[in-house]
């Protein structure tokens, strides 16, 4: 059973060793305030918590040559880092894709029956699950299904979900779950989505995942998104950073050598409910007036062409408006014929493109206007954009470029943040920023000394096997759990 009996994993609190240099910089020189080692066995113990977050931070793409140098360590220290871990199922090798003359040279990573991360996307109108494994590489959405905007029509499904997955084969691998939530969280389970009108829900509470259950790592969608663009995207190596995720609205984080600040009440970031842009003046659901987020996502392109917004439900509506700006968009870039676009759904108001592509224009100048006044006030290297914002500034990167650059001080505009869309596409943020929370819970002293009693716990396996997927019972699910 996971956890094992005794008292709860502490939540890791990371901080920078050194400035580090090279391309693992930051990232391979977090250490726990635990793993100050005063003897050979808790310098080990600490040495095996820096090789695997090195393994996880480089996406389990560096060779063990490449490791033993960048962490700064003997090679026979190393060498017998790797077959511990490898003995306790924590990673594997194999030979590098390209290589000089002599023996393959080898590259951890992780281990076919080793640890596991249940990722949860709990958006507005819908949720993904999905399972990853130790190095980060793309995860594997396992089940997804919409909701009905309720606390119980959206958990109690999750909830079952997630019990699935640790009721099965793998379950016992599964060292966490990090979920992701569209609104701010409090108490690390009190969950508020202002749209829904959803208060202080206990999310642990409607999950009910048992006694037993991996713990749950629950934290805001946007601050997750910046957590995975600073260890995954373009914010990685940046000092400061501000990253942006649009959805129906918008949230942010503040990003410090890579890490969210969180705020005295751990629901920093919230940028969408600052009043930006002097724009609209109408009361939030938040309960604050004139909030930024109404004039940017896809509830404002919905209000933009008169259309009802709110809610949590729209998006397939905000999509289908974004395609029909690129074609006008594309249209006009190439100078030809606009093509008739793809005839809208039945219950879906008809949108001429140009309409669409206007209320984009709208859209994204009070974006760009809202990051000036972010960047006067953050002082930011970069800022970059998620969910929407992808899009958008795909479509009308003009546009927030000279609504962003009118609202700075001159003492930015030499060398004014850069904007960038996400590295890791629209929708991966969340996800990936979910993963990042478990693992950093569970590459720990105590974590891996967790993973070590549980596993003497269960049913001894072969050792060694050759490097596979771990989540083949999860492509099944995903196969036939997930919606078209």
């Amino acid at each position: 059973m996971w956890p094992p009996a005794g008292p709860p994993w502490p939540r890791a609190v990371l901080k920078r060793r050194t400035a580090g240099t090279g391309h693992a910089g930051r990232d391979n020189e977090r250490v726990t305030d635990d793993a100050r080692a005063r003897t050979s066995g808790q310098l080990r113990a600490h040495n095996r918590v820096r090789l695997l977050r090195a393994v996880h931070d480089c996406g389990a793409t560096r060779t063990r040559s490449q490791l033993t140098r960048e962490l700064d360590l003997a090679r026979g220290t190393v060498s017998v880092l790797v077959s511990g871990l490898a003995e306790e199922q924590l990673l594997d090798e194999a030979p590098a894709a390209e290589h000089a003359r002599g023996r393959p040279t080898q590259v951890p990573g992780p281990h076919a029956y080793g640890p596991l991360a249940l990722a949860v996307d709990l958006r507005e109108d819908s949720w993904d699950l999905a399972v990853c494994e130790l190095g980060g590489r793309p995860e594997t959405v396992v089940d997804g299904r919409p909701h009905d905007g309720t606390p119980e029509g959206a958990l109690l499904s999750l909830g079952a979900a997630v019990r699935e997955q640790t009721g099965g084969p793998a379950g016992a691998r599964v060292v966490g779950v990090g979920m992701s939530a569209a609104g701010p969280v409090r108490e690390g389970r009190l969950l508020d989505i202002p749209h829904l009108g959803w208060r202080g829900v206990d999310v642990a509470a409607l999950l009910a995942l048992g006694p037993g259950a991996p713990p749950l790592h629950l934290g805001n969608d946007a601050r997750l998104a910046g957590l995975a663009e600073a260890r995954r995207g373009q914010l990685r190596g940046v000092g400061v950073g501000v990253h942006l995720h649009i959805a129906f609205d918008l949230g942010g984080a503040l990003l410090v050598d890579g890490r969210p600040l969180a705020g005295a009440s751990d629901t920093a970031g919230e940028f969408g409910h600052m009043r930006l842009t002097g724009g609209r003046h109408e009361r939030c659901r938040c309960g604050a007036t004139g909030c930024w987020g109404l004039e940017v996502g896809g509830n404002a392109l919905l209000r933009h062409l008169g259309l009802e917004a709110g809610g949590g439900r729209g998006w397939d509506t905000a999509e289908r408006i974004l395609a029909q700006a690129r074609t006008e968009h594309e249209a006009r870039t190439a100078r030809t014929p606009r093509t008739t676009p793809t005839a809208p759904a039945a219950h879906t108001p008809p949108t001429e493109p140009a309409q669409a592509l206007a209320a984009v224009g709208a859209t994204a100048h009070a974006l760009g206007t809202g990051i000036g006044n972010l960047v006067n006030a953050l002082d930011p290297e970069a800022v970059t954009l998620s969910g929407l914002g992808v899009e958008l500034y795909a479509l009308a990167q003009d546009t927030i470029t000279a609504a962003y650059l009118d609202g700075l001080m001159d003492v930015h505009r030499n060398a004014p943040a850069r904007i960038a869309p996400s590295a890791l596409g629209g929708d991966g943020g969340p996800l990936t920023g979910a993963m990042e929370s478990v693992f950093d819970a569970f590459l720990t002293t105590e974590g891996l000394a967790a993973w070590r009693t549980a596993r003497a716990q269960r049913t001894p396996r072969t050792a060694r096997t050759p490097r596979t997927s771990p989540t083949a019972q999860g492509a099944s699910a995903a196969a036939t759990n997930r919606p078209a």
